[in-house]
């Protein structure tokens, strides 16, 4: 009965493990199970179908798409690059990382493709033109795609370049490095830098050129698309109102405006530092000057030391001061391998004077160190204000013959195409679904015609009770560990007590077997009804035996009366483990008359 007891309390507090890792899926798994497909059966029991996946078509204004599964589309659409980096060596300058299409790893829909970047530690560029060029207006702009590091990512760039419109784009075979942008938008990670790059070039009204703006970083930490090695969702939406979106996996992870969220600003300042302003030779920026009418005390003694002896300390009566404090080892003695003309002149090392033990002190007696009253240190004039003082120097502001004010700063270059340029330390960077529009319910519709029909599949995949753990620790391996040994106690604890359990059964079969073997009385016995037991005989006990038979025989011969029956009929009494007793003989009885 206690070992049921205690298997269920075992049970429960495995149970109770199971539901405290799967409590934080509860709202998502509430959330997809709207979404899910539902059939009736006969019994009017909800059945969830299987995720089936078609290639999603845009249901509205779209510039690009491309999701990957026509292979013989892909071909047409996209083009290698066949360019050289500027600067560097001519074995690492070209463009030999591979593209493949094929389907994800693991966790993939069936017929869904994507494009990989197969190689790690070369440079990677391939790109495709829009269906037409993207012209900044009135109307926002939102790019949207996928990234999957299946391998995690050590060092290396997932991003994506919206490259500008213009004769630099006019042949994409062309497409490098320094191939000029409007956009780059992704994540990218070195080390623990962990980045969702955002930057855009913008064009100065005055002189036509380009500079680089860089988003603030977002407040959220961004490792686990790092690491979690599943698909992500990464979306940019850039208002006419110079307002800016970005989220990861439908989460806004950072959002701002453009004329004030970004470094370097957009718009310079109106006012610089003069600089041919030079601050005047009697600018006086002290604030405290020694006062010029003070003087040195007349008993101001600068040398005076900080220590001096105490003048009124004496020296103990029991000094030993014609003893020195240490002496040569009176039982050291030179070693035999001693070179003096190698080694020099030996001499015993020195121990401390064990006359100076029960001394105060030994050697020459000095007085022992303390403050001088009279020690004042270097004379300095006391700080007053100053009367010459004219504050800190600053150059004079003068209008800054680069100044503009762009206002709308939304209205970036013409967009022409789309370009992966990457050089990454990781293989097997996954990228799906790509749509460039200006209407955010389209790529709203997209996604849920993709991503989001891949991720319902993780979830559902997840409700298993291993997809639940691992769901829960976001597929951390650092904590497989952690929650094994967090479920491992309690059954650690039952086998404990199993073992333990098995091991006093066994030991009380011991004891009763050894009972049985000295015909000892055990607890569980009745005395009231005890049967007869069976002993086994030692050999003494068949010699004596033997010897009572050959009576019994001699006895028959004389003629006296024996019943055969009586000894095979009668158990044999137990032999007493009194010392030196032999057994006795079993009684005799009179054969019974019929």
């Amino acid at each position: 009965m206690k070992k049921r007891q205690i298997s269920f309390c075992i049970i429960g507090i495995v149970f109770l493990c199971l539901v405290t890792i799967s409590r934080s899926e509860v709202e998502e798994k509430d959330n997809d199970d709207d979404d899910d497909v539902v059939v009736s059966t006969e019994e009017d029991e909800p059945v969830v179908e299987d995720i089936i996946y078609t290639s999603p078509t845009p249901s509205g204004n779209v510039y690009f798409t491309e999701h990957f599964d026509d292979i013989s589309q892909f071909n047409k659409k996209w083009i290698l690059s066949e360019a050289k980096k500027e600067d560097i060596d001519d074995d690492i300058a070209k463009y030999d990382g591979k593209w493949e299409v094929e389907a994800p790893e693991k966790n993939g829909l069936i017929g869904d493709l994507g494009l990989v970047l197969k190689s790690k530690a070369k440079h990677a560029a391939i790109s495709a033109r829009l269906d037409r060029p993207f012209k900044f207006s009135i109307k926002p702009f939102i790019v949207q795609y996928e990234v999957t590091l299946q391998e995690g990512q050590e060092c290396g760039g997932a991003y994506i370049k919206l490259l500008t419109h213009g004769k630099h784009t006019a042949d994409l075979r062309q497409f490098h490095d320094k191939t000029p942008y409007t956009i780059m938008f992704g994540p990218d990670k070195c080390g623990n830098d962990h980045k969702l790059h955002f930057i855009f070039r913008h064009k100065n009204p005055l002189n036509g050129t380009f500079s680089e703006k860089h988003c603030k970083k977002p407040k959220e930490r961004l490792e686990e698309p790092f690491k979690d090695k599943l698909p992500h969702l990464y979306t940019l939406i850039i208002r006419p109102d110079n307002t800016f979106a970005i989220k990861v996996d439908h989460k806004v992870v950072n959002e701002g405006n453009l004329l004030d969220d970004f470094t370097p600003p957009v718009n310079p300042p109106a006012e610089i530092d003069d600089p041919e302003d030079k601050k005047p030779e009697d600018w006086d920026e002290r604030e405290k000057i020694p006062d010029p009418e003070a003087r040195k005390p007349d008993d101001w003694d600068e040398d005076a030391p900080a220590m001096i002896p105490d003048p009124i300390a004496t020296k103990p009566d029991n000094w030993l001061e014609d003893e020195p404090e240490m002496i040569p080892d009176p039982n050291a003695e030179k070693p035999e391998d001693w070179d003096a003309d190698m080694d020099g002149d030996w001499e015993a090392p020195l121990i401390p004077n064990p006359r100076c033990e029960s001394a105060p002190g030994c050697g020459p007696w000095q007085p022992p160190q303390i403050n001088n009253p009279d020690h004042k240190g270097k004379w300095r004039a006391p700080l007053i204000d100053n009367p010459n003082y004219k504050g800190k120097w600053k150059p004079r502001r003068i209008p800054n013959p680069d100044f503009f004010e762009d206002r709308n700063p939304f209205k970036m270059t013409d967009i022409a195409a789309v370009g992966l340029e990457l050089w990454s330390m990781s293989n097997m960077i996954l990228f799906d679904n790509f749509i460039i529009t200006d209407d955010l319910s389209v790529s709203e519709t997209w996604a849920a015609e993709s991503f989001d029909l891949k991720r319902r599949k993780l979830d559902k995949e997840g409700g298993s009770l291993w997809g639940k753990v691992m769901k829960s620790i976001n597929y951390k391996p650092g904590w497989w560990a952690l929650y094994f040994v967090y479920c491992a106690i309690p059954i650690a604890i039952y086998v404990w007590y199993l073992w333990k359990r098995v091991a006093e059964e066994k030991e009380e079969q011991r004891r009763a077997a050894e009972a049985k073997k000295t015909d000892a009385v055990s607890p569980d016995d009745d005395i009231g009804e005890q049967k007869p037991t069976k002993v086994t005989k030692s050999k003494s006990q068949l010699e004596v035996q033997e010897e009572e038979e050959e009576e019994e025989a001699e006895a028959g011969a004389s003629g006296g009366d024996v019943d055969v029956n009586a000894d095979a009929s009668k158990p044999e009494e137990a032999v007493s483990d009194g010392a030196g007793d032999a057994p006795r003989s079993p009684k005799k009885h009179t054969p019974r008359k019929e």
